[in-house]
């Protein structure tokens, strides 16, 4: 990771990662080509919003990835 990569605040420097995996109900198959796309824009627009940034995300057919 750059410098510029780690969160600097007031009094600290940190590097925070979360990964997080969302099933779907019942690991039901219900991730397709255009639902990623649909979130990965919706990642994009909470970017914006929150100081927050997606590293990663992936869909498998009953899951999903975040690397924040």
């Amino acid at each position: 990771m750059s410098e510029s990569e780690y969160i600097q605040k007031s009094y600290n420097v940190s590097v925070l990662l979360y990964h997080f995996v969302c099933a779907a109900k019942y690991r039901m198959v219900v991730f397709s080509k255009s639902v990623d796309m649909s979130l990965k824009e919706i990642c994009l627009e909470i970017e914006k919003k929150y100081e927050v940034h997606f590293l990663e995300t992936g869909t498998d057919k009953d899951h999903v990835h975040f690397l924040i």
